[in-house]
């Protein structure tokens, strides 16, 4: 098993709570707080553009209405993806895959990229952005974390990036994502941090899989993920997270916890957060 080329903390959608999420912005002020490692959601626009955006519709982030995939990117890029957030983001705009990925290589930064399909639109963003993770990082050494609760989405992304890293997101990761883990030709598999035990750690680990957790803001419920052995945590306690843990922003090249333990028990699974 190689070393895991992340580091333990990643800034949520670039900036967590600091910045209009999924912005360029996003992305700096993750830098601004020492963060090396940032996930984002990549989506197309209806011309198949991939761009930055976690929701299906624009409301709720931009001053813009309706779906996206029914905007071509030149519309898309004239919206306010700022001001929702605060005043002084007025004018930030929706930015383009291949912008966020310049600014990340300028930075030395490294990246989680969660695709995130229009509904119906699975297997074509899925084929584009790991064509672009291909191309877009084709010259850096650490390659994009791909991941996805698109199961879809996935397939296509391994058949157009056969060799790039890849993560299941799942809300509860249990012992049946085995299989599709091993289809997927994954590294990792990522979950609810309520779901998670030391056992579940031990049993991903022993069968060569790390475990990733979204998304803690605490630092009491960060320092018990990592007593139980955990190898990636999303945030958007950027702030907090770069007081209390300073080390965890940049620990990259670690080896995985040694899973080895007697009295492993299957842990009782526990019911995800609304």
């Amino acid at each position: 098993m190689k070393n895991w080329p992340y580091p333990t903390l990643f800034a949520h959608r670039g900036g967590g709570s600091l910045a209009p999420e999924n912005t360029l912005a996003a992305m700096k002020v993750g830098n601004a707080n020492s963060f090396v490692a940032v996930e984002f959601d990549v989506k197309l626009s209806r011309d198949s553009v991939a761009l930055l955006m976690h929701d299906a519709t624009l409301e709720r982030t931009t001053n813009g209405g309706g779906f996206v995939a029914e905007k071509d990117i030149a519309t898309l890029e004239t919206y306010d993806a700022g001001a929702w957030h605060s005043e002084p983001y007025r004018g930030e705009r929706i930015p383009r895959f291949s912008a966020v990925s310049r600014y990340l290589h300028a930075q030395g930064m490294v990246a989680n990229v969660e695709i995130k399909p229009c509904p119906g639109r699975e297997t074509e963003t899925g084929r584009i952005v790991g064509e672009l993770c291909e191309e877009l990082w084709r010259d850096r050494l650490v390659k994009p974390l791909m991941s996805s609760f698109s199961v879809e989405s996935l397939r296509a992304a391994r058949t157009a990036a056969p060799k790039l890293p890849m993560g299941l997101l799942v809300e509860i990761a249990e012992e049946k994502n085995m299989g599709l883990l091993e289809e997927l030709g994954a590294v990792s598999i990522h979950c609810h941090h309520a779901c998670v035990t030391v056992d579940l750690v031990r049993f991903f680990h022993r069968h060569g899989y790390h475990l990733m957790t979204y998304t803690v803001n605490e630092p009491s419920r960060v320092s018990a993920l990592l007593d139980m052995g955990v190898d990636g945590i999303f945030t958007d306690a950027l702030e907090v997270m770069a007081k209390h843990f300073p080390a965890r922003l940049s620990d990259a090249g670690r080896e995985m916890e040694n899973p080895v333990d007697a009295d492993f028990v299957w842990p009782v699974v526990v019911p995800p957060f609304g």
